[in-house]
Order: C-alpha cells, then sequence, then structure tokens
C-alpha cells in the first residue's frame, strides 16, 4: 500500500501538485483506507494532474470513478480516494478538517 501511495504522490509532485498531504483512515469507519489531498495551480493544472494520473499510475491502478470539474477531482481507486482542487476550493471545502477528524494525517512530507 505504502509503494502505491507514493507512486501517487509522486506523480503528482512531480507535476507540480503542492501541499500533498495523506490520511491514513484505515482504523476508522470510512469507505477507503486513505485519502491524498493535493494543490493544483488553477483549473486547467487540475484536469492537467488528472491526466498525469491516468498516464502515470492507470497501468497498475484501477479507477472505479472520476467525478471532476475545472477546480476540484476526485480519484476513487476503491481503497484510497484523491483530491486534486484549487488552492480556493481546498480554504473553502476545508477537506483536511474532516479528514483530520476522521484519521490522522501520516505526517510524512511528499
Amino acid at each position: 500500500m505504502q509503494n502505491r501511495i507514493k507512486n501517487i504522490t509522486d506523480v503528482l509532485d512531480k507535476n507540480k501538485a503542492e501541499a500533498i498531504e495523506v490520511f491514513d483512515l484505515r482504523e476508522k469507519n470510512y469507505f477507503v483506507d486513505y485519502a491524498i489531498i493535493a494543490s493544483s495551480l488553477g483549473s486547467r493544472h487540475t484536469i492537467a494532474l488528472l491526466d498525469h494520473l491516468k498516464k502515470g499510475i492507470k497501468p497498475e491502478e484501477t479507477f472505479n470513478n472520476v467525478d471532476e470539474s475545472g477546480d476540484w477531482v476526485v480519484v476513487d481507486l476503491g481503497d484510497i480516494l484523491i483530491h486534486i482542487m484549487t488552492a480556493e476550493y481546498r480554504t473553502k471545502y476545508d477537506m483536511e478538517t474532516f479528514l483530520s477528524e476522521l484519521g490522522k494525517s501520516t505526517g510524512e512530507e511528499w
């Protein structure tokens, strides 16, 4: 699992995603084991990061569902949920607080 998360965060980091955080939700009653949040530089960058993920991890990963708008993309890998959003959306929806209440950040720098 850690290799999968590292691959995802490496693709995001390599393609200029910012403030990447990983939340371990395994011990919580949540529908995924991990959630990853990353900020994009803008709407076009959000979609570009999704494309990079599709190219970079899709051979090994199954994308169960992708919900995308220009400002927020959610990728469901079954046991990992990836949120890519503009800084404005990240501030507005404050997913860190929600996920922190459910589980803990892994505390690792990505």
